[in-house]
């Protein structure tokens, strides 16, 4: 049974990965992606494979908007459909497999299932993209893991006091209760510290906020799990006794945490992560600050997860334990496993392309 839902958008790239001149190379869902931009600079994607010798085409360069295979000079065009070929009539050349791709959002945007159901009003709605009242930073880590385990990361920020105990952790988030709910197909956990201290990296925030960052705050972490693999997490700290995460805007700073996670095989990602705000949206240094500081707590994460999926390959016979705090990633999968088992439905009753 398949892994991965096929039918929805997975972030591939964001724009800047993609020039005018140089395709990228990418696997998403098991399937390699050459993607480049046509004449007109719109980004297309096709299967990375040259119908003459079979030769990654993601490996040539883009001359007037199609893909030239750096073997024999054979050009692509985002249909599938071979274009030109050096002394060569291409008329009858097998077409290769073009995938629906979109770029919004500062993202480039893959639908690896049937392209039929593939549609733009199908992305998620960012609503901090786009938005000259939002600042947004960002990375991409390729992790040696089950995207799952990503998914099941993010859910619980518990293990946010034992690996990451010196920007982000303390020993509140393991004390407080996590909450967990379903709304309108999507898994919600939340949790709501009231006066705490603030650890480093919200100290820094209040810092760059002009607030003060030696009192007691209140602080909430909210995290929102999407089909087909993302996972938007609000973060933030206000005065203590101020309203929590509803406290004046003068006496709070919070955020979005951004998590794309995209299956590249069974056992590795792309992770696209970024942070959003909205304070000192102008100040390019504090941006890079957050993106540095953000990185090196990702960095953290990458270790276990890399470990984990080691461990858990190597000792298959051994059960996991499933406690409350869970109780968000279990949520999660069962709602991909729903979705995976739809899809091979459709397939077995001929409505899935091929």
């Amino acid at each position: 049974m398949a892994t991965f839902i096929l039918n929805a958008w997975y972030v591939a790239a964001v724009s800047e990965d993609v020039s005018n001149d140089e395709p990228l190379g990418r696997k998403v869902c098991n399937f390699d992606i050459a993607f480049f931009r046509n004449a007109d600079g719109k980004i297309q994607a096709v299967e990375d494979f040259c119908p003459h010798r079979g030769a990654p085409l993601s490996l040539g360069k883009v001359v007037n908007g199609n893909l030239v295979c750096g073997y024999h000079g054979l050009q692509m065009a985002g249909s599938g459909n071979t274009h030109s070929m050096p002394k060569q009539r291409v008329d009858k050349f097998p077409c290769i497999r073009s995938f629906p791709v979109v770029e919004k959002f500062g993202f480039i945007w893959i639908w690896p299932g049937d392209p039929q159901k593939a549609a733009e009003e199908k992305l998620p709605n960012l609503q901090w993209a786009d938005n000259p009242d939002w600042a947004y930073g960002g990375g991409l880590f390729h992790i040696q893991c089950d995207y799952r385990l990503m998914i099941d990361n993010l859910m619980d920020l518990t293990h946010e006091t034992y690996v990451h105990a010196s920007s982000i952790g303390q020993k509140e988030i393991d004390e407080v209760p996590v909450q967990t709910t379903v709304e309108k197909g999507q898994v919600v956990t939340s949790r709501h510290m009231e006066n705490i201290s603030a650890p480093p990296f919200w100290q820094a925030a209040l810092r760059a906020n002009n607030l003060q960052d030696d009192g007691p705050i209140d602080r909430w972490q909210i995290c929102r799990f999407d089909l087909p693999s993302h996972v938007m997490i609000e973060v933030g700290v206000a005065y203590a006794g101020k309203g929590g995460y509803d406290a004046p805007e003068n006496t709070k700073v919070g955020s979005w945490v951004v998590d794309f996670i995209t299956p590249e095989t069974d056992s590795s990602i792309w992770y696209f992560w970024g942070m959003a705000r909205n304070f000192k949206v102008d100040d390019p240094e504090l941006t890079k600050s957050i993106r540095d500081g953000q990185g090196k707590i990702f960095t953290e994460d990458q270790e276990i997860l890399e470990r984990q999926q080691l461990n858990l390959d190597k000792y298959k016979d051994k059960r996991i334990l499933k406690l409350d705090i869970d109780a968000g990633g279990v949520q999660a999968r069962r709602m991909i496993e729903r979705a995976i088992k739809k899809e091979a439905e459709l397939h077995l009753t001929g409505d899935l392309a091929q």
